[in-house]
């Protein structure tokens, strides 16, 4: 089970809560720039997108665009016009203190929500029996959807596919006329939302709409696969009448994070709050913000208000007033792709977070889309077509990746692999990942187990496969692919010699064995990784792991090791043996639990045949669960290597020739401590451990590493539990990395100086605070259905 750790409790925000005074006592603390509707009219759309791309993508800062209440039809962004037009329509409340979800009609909730916002009083806003429910992820009104695509500059619009006329901010100097077009009309120039690449029924829903009270709120998170966040609040309550209730002013309050703090927060989460921010399940309380190491920007959104979000910014919202109404959408582009790629996804698999966006499904599509409209753009010289060339090649570079991952061994292709066509709905049973091509699949288990309920195939993506992820019978799973690999093969051959053969390869004849270089054939670049793939790590561990009858199931979820005598029983860390003897042979202990150490008698016998003990914790396991050194006759169990070394299943698998810690003079063991030129390895990050058993597929277990179990004990040991030290760390390269990125934008011609849109008029000290009254309660409304009377 997940080790037992203190967790800062959730505290929530006061109704009385005067930000502007916050903002100016915390040193940490700044108010995100802003700009005005009018600003942007004032210069040619190209320079707000350019502002937007340096703001937001690459320095990683919100952003806040005020004034879209002057574009907005005030009768259909209200209150009454939803009440009148949805009033009947069902939709799901969030309750946020039972952690439930109700469903609610529409008038209903919004009937009620001056009560539900006058029982926040400054005096008992803290009880936890105040109930806050939020109506979250709800559909947007088409009608809305229609009025804003006509508003939002179509380069921020949920799906945008090409530039387009209309009528908002920035469209007074627009002109499609120069943009160059293809033989069938269409524009030459990237989308606005990569997501528009795919086909309409693979598409995400992502365009929702959020209606809370005082005392709602959003958990620290970040946006889904590291997309670009957009929030606009299109009405709230102004503290006057309405349906004859007294309402008080609303408006929500955001504490944002730069992108490059990302690793800071993260581990600010785990080793001082004791949460994972990946979980999104905890809202911080404000002095946590305040004496955290990394900026926090501050944002009081009101009416009008559009909010631009980094993609991987840590950020919360709290809803202040009798009513908020926000309509939010998420954007997917070649930088958010590259991150989610990267990071975003594994960080979701391992809390089994579900992927919604297809993001290796988006690559592929939207190559092909893009290459459609560069094979006639190879002469064209214009802006708009140089980025999309530059886009392509971006995307091009995470096909490659895509691809190489899929390859099998050149030496043991696989012979038998089944072809399921590509319908975009096929995802992992254990972390809910989202398979673009080749995966595993058994069909053996699917009625064993669960009292008959038929769960029908157990299909596993090869990044879980390789962690030791599966269904219980471990191995003898099939082999599945959506797309024949030579389709592809062709795809990528194809799309290199688009590349190769464009304007900037014939200009760089002279470099033109270079150019290649960086575009290499697959064949070549095949040769060029050094390490096996994901697919050829899954051929071994599938041929390697033993297979488990359903029908007579094994207990492979417990130790199948072997308690002997020949165990070197020492305690965790002691000189004179192991660094875990009364552990569970994954490499860990419940690290507030007591035990007595076992001492055994030393044996000289052999260990059984096709078993090995883990150099560190020195159980005995089956070979198949310990990573083995090229180089020497040690063995390591993977659940040592994550939470001692940090090295995860695959990375130790991937490699020909793997070094073992003890080779390499970093080991943790109390034998190689005695060597004077060992260094043991301080790990850097802190682990909580993550149960997925409530979310992942019920036949699902872990085989090599049971990554319920935390990393605190290493840490306390071999990094002296220096949490002040780690984050500092992170600190460090998140500013090499910021450095980094400049100096490479710098040499690319990007140009660092001061934006030409002037800051609202409105200095942020100047905003009005929305504070809250406690108004009696309205008879009325005492409905027992709906709320509860204290």
């Amino acid at each position: 089970m997940p080790a037992h750790r203190s967790r800062m409790a959730f505290e929530p925000m006061p109704p009385d809560l005067d930000i502007n005074a916050v903002v100016e006592s915390t040193p940490n603390f700044e108010f995100a720039m802003r700009i005005t509707c009018e600003s942007i009219d004032e210069h040619p759309l190209e320079q707000f997108e350019k502002l937007v791309l340096y703001q937001v993508v690459l320095s990683g800062r919100p952003l806040v665009i005020e004034g879209f209440q002057e574009h907005l039809d005030k009768h259909l962004f209200s209150e009454r016009w939803l009440r009148e037009t949805y009033s009947s329509k069902i939709e799901v409340v969030r309750d946020l203190n039972k952690k439930i979800n109700t469903s609610y009609t529409m008038g209903h909730y919004l009937q009620s929500l001056p009560l539900l916002a006058r029982r926040m009083t400054p005096d008992d806003y803290i009880r936890k029996d105040r109930q806050r429910l939020y109506m979250k992820d709800i559909d947007c009104p088409k009608e809305w959807h229609d009025f804003l695509e006509n508003v939002i500059p179509p380069s921020l619009f949920y799906l945008n596919d090409t530039p387009k006329n209309f009528r908002g901010p920035a469209s007074r100097m627009l002109s499609l006329s120069g943009i160059p077009r293809t033989a069938e009309q269409e524009l030459i120039a990237p989308a606005g939302d990569l997501m528009s690449s795919l086909p309409v029924s693979q598409r995400a829903e992502n365009l929702m709409c959020y209606i809370g009270h005082e005392g709602t709120y959003t958990p620290a998170h970040q946006e889904m696969c590291a997309s670009l966040g957009h929030n606009l609040m299109v009405d709230a309550s102004g503290g006057g009448q309405e349906n004859g209730q007294q309402t008080q002013p609303g408006s929500s309050i955001w504490l944002m994070t730069d992108n490059k703090d990302r690793h800071v927060v993260a581990e600010y989460w785990m080793s001082v709050l004791g949460h994972d921010i990946d979980i999104e399940d905890f809202f911080a309380p404000l002095h946590a913000w305040q004496i955290a190491p990394f900026r926090t920007w501050v944002v009081e959104q009101k009416p009008g208000d559009l909010i631009l979000v980094p993609p991987l910014a840590a950020h919360q919202v709290w809803n202040r007033g009798s009513r908020t109404m926000k309509v939010a959408w998420n954007r997917t582009t070649v930088d958010t792709l590259e991150l989610a790629l990267r990071e975003s996804l594994p960080h979701a698999r391992m809390v089994c977070r579900d992927e919604q966006y297809k993001n290796k499904a988006i690559v592929y599509f939207t190559l092909e889309k893009y290459s459609k409209l560069l094979q006639g753009a190879k002469k064209m010289k214009h802006w708009v077509v140089d980025q999309l060339w530059q886009d392509f090649k971006r995307l091009f570079d995470m096909y490659k990746d895509i691809l190489l991952s899929e390859s099998f061994s050149q030496r043991k292709p696989e012979k038998s692999v089944e072809y399921h066509e590509y319908q975009s709905n096929v995802t992992c049973s254990f972390c809910r990942c989202n398979i673009f091509n080749r995966f595993l699949t058994c069909n053996g288990c699917a009625d064993a187990q669960h009292l008959g309920e038929d769960l029908g195939p157990y299909d596993v993506c090869m990044d879980c496969y390789a962690m030791g992820r599966s269904c219980r019978c471990v191995s003898k799973l099939q082999w599945m692919e959506q797309f024949p690999i030579k389709e592809l093969a062709d795809r990528y051959d194809s799309w290199r010699r688009l590349i190769v053969t464009s304007e900037e390869g014939k200009k760089q004849n002279t470099d033109m064995k270079e150019f290649k270089q960086k575009f290499p054939t697959f064949v070549v670049a095949r040769g060029q990784t050094g390490k096996r793939s994901i697919a050829e790590i899954c051929q071994e561990q599938l041929a390697r792991r033993p297979w488990n009858d359903p029908q007579n199931p094994k207990p492979v979820n417990q130790r199948n090791q072997l308690r002997t005598k020949g165990t070197n029983g020492k305690g965790k860390g002691d000189a004179n043996g192991s660094a875990n003897g009364h552990g569970d042979g994954d490499g860990d202990v419940d690290e507030d639990t007591p035990r007595k150490k076992r001492k055994f008698r030393p044996s000289s016998s052999r260990n059984p045949q096709g078993m090995n003990r883990c150099h560190v914790c020195q159980h005995l396991e089956m070979n198949w669960k310990l990573a083995s050194c090229s180089n020497c006759d040690q063995s390591y169990c993977y659940g040592s290597l994550y939470r001692a070394f940090e090295i995860r299943p695959h990375e130790a698998m991937e490699k020909h020739h793997w070094l073992c810690p003890k080779c390499r003079k970093v080991c943790s063991c109390g034998g190689c401590q005695r060597d004077a030129n060992n260094k043991p390895y301080a790990p850097n990050f802190t682990v909580l451990g993550h149960d997925t058993s409530t979310v992942a597929d019920p036949r699902s277990i872990e085989v090599l590493v049971d990554f319920r179990k935390s990393n605190l004990w290493w840490l306390k040991k071999f990094g002296g539990d220096d949490v002040h030290g780690r984050i500092a760390k992170r600190q460090q390269e998140a500013e090499d990395a910021d450095h980094a990125r400049r100096v490479k934008l710098t040499a690319e011609g990007f140009k660092f100086e001061t934006s030409p849109f002037d800051q609202a008029n409105q200095p942020p000290n100047g905003y009005e605070n929305g504070s809250a009254f406690d108004m009696p309660l309205d008879p009325s409304l005492m409905d027992g259905s709906f709320l509860t009377v204290t």
